[in-house]
């Protein structure tokens, strides 16, 4: 009962965070395609490579992976590969022609590793022997959805999924004969659901069930915080070769929505300061103090208003007396 009480302790922070009040609305988004494969049940994953569409089912498939065309919404190619699923939840560029695929989800919190694997997608269906690389948290196990490559270093990204989120970065090459150690970079966005890069390389944008927000990369500063279009259960995020942002969502027949980035957010990706390396901050410089912003673009800090934090704070009282008033003897 002590620890049931403890979680729900929680919930007042958690409407805090995720009901942020800084969010620039965007335009509604264009549809760019409908599934219309009945296979594609829970669009979890979402990749925009080579004029295709690449995407991979929520947990409880198998090891296969999508290829769709765009003009038409239909699957042309079906990747299966070897082993047994855990709990696939995300995808992300590789090297030309392939894609990795995150097994990553962990709702119970007490997988010991996670697994990727490097998968080939396009036209035609086919079974492969994929690469496989196992990654583990430098502090212990956690639930995560999203899934980034570096546009340029190749360096592999995970997100956990929790209220406030951490990125951790893989070595910057992965070793398929051994354990890859990951590294904890900084917090992100709360509830992570997916995420990418941009072609520059110098900014990244996450996603969960209703917005996304814009960061600066290596430095993680936030450029802005964005209310995505609705959607049955948006989980997929992806970024193409030409910069457009694409979301998708679970649910057979579900499009894949454009999403038009604020006038304020296309100027900051466009015109932002190239970073010194693309590799992963260090944890030094990730835990160093942040300096204060100038009017030369930085983003300033978030402040929220209170409302949020009320709204969960009643919530969370409501919650309890219910479940105390259950409790008593009758």
């Amino acid at each position: 009962m002590e620890k049931l009480l403890l979680c729900l302790a929680a919930v007042p922070f958690g409407i805090g965070f995720l009901v942020s009040a800084d969010a620039a609305q965007p335009e509604d988004g264009d549809v760019v395609l409908t599934f219309a494969d009945e296979q594609i049940v829970e669009s979890s994953g979402l990749v925009v490579r080579q004029g295709l569409v690449v995407t991979v089912n929520d947990s409880g498939d198998r090891n296969r992976i999508f290829t769709v065309d765009p003009t038409t919404g239909g699957t042309v190619g079906m990747t299966e590969w070897q082993g047994e699923a855990d709990d696939i939840e995300a995808l992300a560029p590789a090297d030309e022609g392939h894609v990795y695929v995150g097994d990553i989800g962990d709702n119970a919190n007490r997988r010991e590793r996670i697994q990727i694997a490097r998968v080939p997608f396009g036209p035609g269906d086919s079974e492969v022997e994929a690469q496989t690389f196992d990654l583990v948290y430098p502090d212990g196990s956690h639930d995560a959805e999203t899934l980034l490559t570096h546009p340029r270093s190749g360096q592999v990204f995970v997100v956990a999924k929790a209220f406030i989120g951490r990125l951790y970065a893989a070595p910057e090459q992965l070793d398929e004969g051994r354990v890859n150690r990951l590294t904890a970079v900084d917090e992100v966005l709360g509830i992570a659901t997916d995420g990418a890069f941009f072609p520059d390389g110098r900014h990244l944008v996450l996603r969960n069930y209703t917005q996304a927000a814009v960061y600066t990369w290596p430095a993680l500063d936030r450029v802005a915080l964005i209310d995505l279009p609705s959607q049955p259960q948006g989980e997929g995020i992806a970024v193409s070769e030409e910069g457009e942002v694409l979301i998708s969502s679970e649910g057979q027949g579900t499009d894949v929505l454009r999403v038009a980035l604020p006038e304020e957010v296309r100027a900051q990706v466009a015109s932002g300061a190239p970073p010194a390396s693309s590799a992963a901050p260090s944890e030094e410089s990730s835990t160093a103090a942040t300096p204060a912003p100038t009017d030369a673009g930085e983003s300033a800090p978030v402040e929220r208003d209170w409302w949020p934090w009320a709204l969960g704070a009643v919530a969370g009282l409501v919650i309890v007396v219910m479940l105390l008033r259950s409790l008593r003897p009758r």
